[in-house]
């Protein structure tokens, strides 16, 4: 009796580490404490950080463009405050596509197939002292080596706190279906892309198409769009296990509802955007946000493309999968579902 006690107490106890109880409305800690936490020695000619910056300037210097970002934080603000009844608690998970630069004071919250490439090859130039000088130098498998940047689930509970409080937090966002496909396509119609044909391509197949042939069940390389929208619907997908980052729900990622985002920039302006960002830190005027050269990106009338085999009931069904990206970050229902 004592023993099963003892192990009741053991597993409350490791339970309990697991969940970060993370607040940045209050601190414990003291100034000096603070101070040694934070690591941020950048600060502009008048004394202000990043974040002081962002709603000092932009009152007299940025007002359209300010104006446009707090129209966004005021929408995010109203769609959480709606469909939000409870506000949970952070934890290590949640926090794990967070990227800290302790130089400039920013956390980054990273989304995949919304330039993040590029914003880690900025990010590695910004916390690098010195080490790269152009973003579009660092080869692009290398900005997703984890150990090049640091994660805000790495820090201690009162760092993170800091963290989350002081710094400037900035997320990017983009059209949630155009995002998708963007996704497919990278993942699984580019033949490189071996180890997610693997990995994803054989189960889809494997799961929703008839008569699959021996080479497609073994090398899972042509993976139809519709059987990837079948995969993404199945109950059986998300009871597995939860969806790769490449399309999982944007609200999923980065907590939007939980954590304050400063800056909320779309990739439909990111230049714009992103110079925004860089203006804010004081970046050098050397540090420039790399222009896409890609003449193939997916966009609108691409996406509508893929859609044309999609029946109205299926594409319903998934609109309603990322709804909440579309409330969220004020996206319009695409023209070319058929779903009104």
């Amino acid at each position: 009796m004592r023993k099963s006690r003892v192990c009741r107490m053991v597993l409350a106890t490791c339970l309990g580490s697991l969940l970060l109880v993370i607040f940045y409305f209050q601190s414990s800690l003291n100034p000096a404490a603070e101070d040694r936490i934070l690591k941020t020695s950048w600060h502009d000619k008048l004394g202000r950080s990043p974040l002081q910056t962002l709603y000092d300037i932009d009152k007299v210097e940025l007002p359209s463009l300010q104006a446009t970002h707090q129209q966004r934080r005021d929408l995010l603000s109203r769609v959480c405050n709606r469909y939000t009844r409870k506000r949970r608690l952070l934890t290590p998970d949640d926090l794990r596509h967070l990227v800290v630069d302790d130089v400039h004071g920013l956390l980054y919250c990273y989304v995949p197939k919304v330039a993040c490439t590029n914003w880690k090859r900025v990010m590695m130039v910004l916390t690098g002292r010195g080490k790269y000088q152009d973003p579009l130098d660092i080869p692009a498998n290398e900005a997703h080596v984890s150990s090049n940047l640091r994660i805000l689930s790495e820090y201690s509970t009162p760092e993170i706190n800091y963290r989350l409080r002081n710094y400037l937090k900035f997320i990017f966002v983009r059209e949630p279906l155009e995002r998708l496909v963007s996704a497919y396509r990278n993942k699984f119609t580019r033949s490189y892309n071996t180890a997610f044909h693997k990995r994803y391509g054989t189960k889809i197949i494997q799961r929703h198409r008839q008569d699959p042939s021996e080479e497609a069940m073994e090398r899972g390389h042509d993976v139809r769009f519709e059987e990837f929208v079948y995969y993404l619907l199945d109950p059986q997908t998300q009871h597995e296990e939860p969806f790769n980052e490449h399309w999982e729900r944007v609200h999923s990622l980065c907590h939007p509802c939980i954590i304050h985002y400063d800056v909320i920039g779309k990739y439909e302006t990111l230049t714009e955007d992103a110079n925004y960002i860089l203006r804010l830190i004081g970046a050098d005027a050397g540090v420039k946000f790399p222009s896409s050269s890609k003449t193939t990106r997916t966009n609108d009338d691409m996406t509508a493309k893929f859609f044309q085999n999609i029946s109205p009931f299926y594409q319903r069904r998934l609109f309603n999968l990322y709804k909440m990206d579309y409330l969220l970050f004020n996206y319009s229902i695409p023209s070319y579902l058929r779903i009104r």
